[in-house]
């Protein structure tokens, strides 16, 4: 169900499942699960969890770079859940994806100009040559890449971290994408290079209207980058809401145990024991509960181990929902700071 006050998102996943059947070991590894979201026009929600939780198969399916086993992929409007030819191409157009390795995702062989331009070509968006030239050239400065007749010329082995993956996202950014799929696009640059990739995202949001779907292992960039933070474990989203809500009140002992670790509360002792089991086997009941420090304390309560929680609402409150799916989840935010 929509979250967002546009009655027509951006992106809305309604129940998706991305299944991966191995042969050779005769299983299916559940990598999403049942998972359901939206994206308003010019917001950032932020998908965070551990590596394999299942949140950069949700951005894939999303980018339709993986085929959903079931569920719906709606984008403003249209389900593109099974397109393919020139409607995918067009889908393609509205939605952009960036990727983690700025260096993997270039071609090394084409110029700074040649890769912008490509998608301009693809998408037959350029007049002429000399609107192409212009497109790119714009593209390139308002990803900060200056001079950008200079930059132009040179190929990625020639150019910082931080300068490769802005020229993607001048590519992403050249075509006027609606939404843009970023799976966790700084955690290979340095301390200073982040900040000036995130910023140009938020400058993407905040000028152009232009929405994000942003995959993070850290809850801390989320925070700061993010209106909206749902947080995945295990193929399931166990809490979306408000950036400011779901950090200073987590309601999930999981977005707890990844708040300790961002440096967000004071903690002793492991994070959470163990790791988090094989999506292709998948616990009965409430998925966390075998690493779940909230299922210990509560005397081990047989609902945990039997009944898989639904997301529910949390609180009250005028803005967005802020939902958790935990039965032992505390009904209001504030009883757990009495």
């Amino acid at each position: 169900m929509s979250e967002s006050t546009n009655p027509r998102p951006v992106l809305d996943v309604i129940d998706l499942v991305v299944h991966f059947r191995r042969r050779a070991r005769r299983d299916v590894v559940r990598a999403v699960d049942g998972v359901s979201f939206d994206v308003a026009r010019g917001e950032i929600l932020a998908l965070v969890g551990e590596s394999g939780c299942g949140k950069s198969t949700i951005a894939m399916a999303v980018a339709r770079l993986v085929a959903p086993t079931s569920g719906r992929i709606v984008i403003d409007g249209t389900d593109v859940t099974s397109v393919g030819g020139r409607a995918l191409r067009a889908i393609r157009r509205r939605v952009q994806m960036i990727f983690q390795d700025p260096f993997g995702s270039l071609d090394a062989r084409q110029t700074v100009f040649e890769t912008v331009a490509e998608p301009i070509r693809i998408h037959r968006l350029a007049r002429d040559p000399e609107d192409r030239r212009r497109r790119v050239m714009a593209a390139l400065d308002q990803a900060n890449l200056r001079p950008p007749e200079r930059l132009a010329q040179r190929y990625p082995h020639e150019l910082s971290g931080g300068q490769r993956q802005r020229v993607a996202i001048a590519a992403a950014m050249a075509v006027g994408p609606e939404l843009v799929v970023a799976d966790e696009p700084v955690s290979m640059l340095d301390v200073s290079a982040r900040a000036g990739v995130l910023r140009l995202m938020m400058e993407g949001r905040d000028r152009l209207g232009v929405s994000y779907l942003f995959i993070t292992h850290d809850l801390a960039t989320a925070w700061v980058v993010a209106d909206r933070i749902a947080v995945v474990y295990l193929g399931r989203i166990v809490e979306i809401g408000p950036s400011p809500e779901l950090v200073a009140h987590p309601a999930h002992p999981y977005t707890s145990a990844l708040l300790a670790v961002a440096g967000g509360e004071e903690h002793d002792g492991p994070v959470l024991p163990g790791e988090a089991p094989s999506a292709a086997a998948v616990p009965s009941g409430c998925r966390f509960h075998p690493r779940c420090p909230r299922y210990v304390l509560a005397g081990e309560p047989a609902i945990c181990r039997d009944e898989d929680p639904t997301l529910h609402i949390r609180g009250a409150g005028t803005g967005p929902a802020h939902r958790v799916a935990c039965h032992l989840a505390q009904q209001d935010p504030m009883e757990e700071t009495k």
